[in-house]
């Protein structure tokens, strides 16, 4: 009897309290003044999910932003390069539209390895994703050859460099 009454004050108090604490939590109180602010505490906050850049449009992308920072291209290499990158840019769209079950599938295996942890698997889903846009690859490469006339012979050097991130990261495409 006297363990069932301990339970319920231990229950009623929690139901009493539990307001003030989603109300703690939703608002940040500052201690020193006391203030409170109407924003979410850190621990409320949802953070966005990482996006890998093939799933937020890279593969649009001629050349990787960081390969881009490299070059130092100036504004008229920039305005030259224009039209090559939006023709690859439509190739792009049309590969992604008519591989799309693919590349959905790859992407769900990719999903599911990282789920679980497991280097094997993880490797092979990204094998079988870099499959789904391997026929994209003779596309950059063109593209890539019509810029290499529009760059200077350092900037060439780095765009061709095997440790520059365009070659890391779409090599195996």
């Amino acid at each position: 009897m006297k363990t069932e009454l301990i339970l319920l004050a231990i229950g009623g108090s929690l139901l009493l309290a539990a307001p003030a604490l989603l109300a703690q939590s939703i608002f940040a109180t500052n201690i020193t003044t006391g203030e409170v602010t109407s924003s979410p505490s850190p621990a409320v906050t949802n953070t966005p999910p990482r996006i890998h850049p093939r799933e937020s449009g890279d593969e649009h992308l001629l050349l990787s932003s960081g390969t881009r920072d490299k070059l130092r291209l100036t504004d008229e290499q920039k305005a030259e390069m224009k039209q090559i990158e939006e023709d690859f840019a439509k190739t792009s769209r049309e590969y992604k539209a008519a591989n799309q079950p693919r590349i959905d599938a790859a992407r769900e295996a990719s999903r599911q390895a990282r789920a679980a942890k497991d280097p094997v698997q993880i490797e092979a889903a990204r094998a079988q994703l870099q499959e789904a846009w391997a026929g994209l690859q003779p596309y950059r490469t063109a593209a890539v050859t019509k810029i290499k006339p529009l760059l200077t012979p350092n900037q060439r050097k780095i765009l061709d460099d095997p440790t520059n991130q365009w070659n890391e990261n779409h090599g195996a495409e």
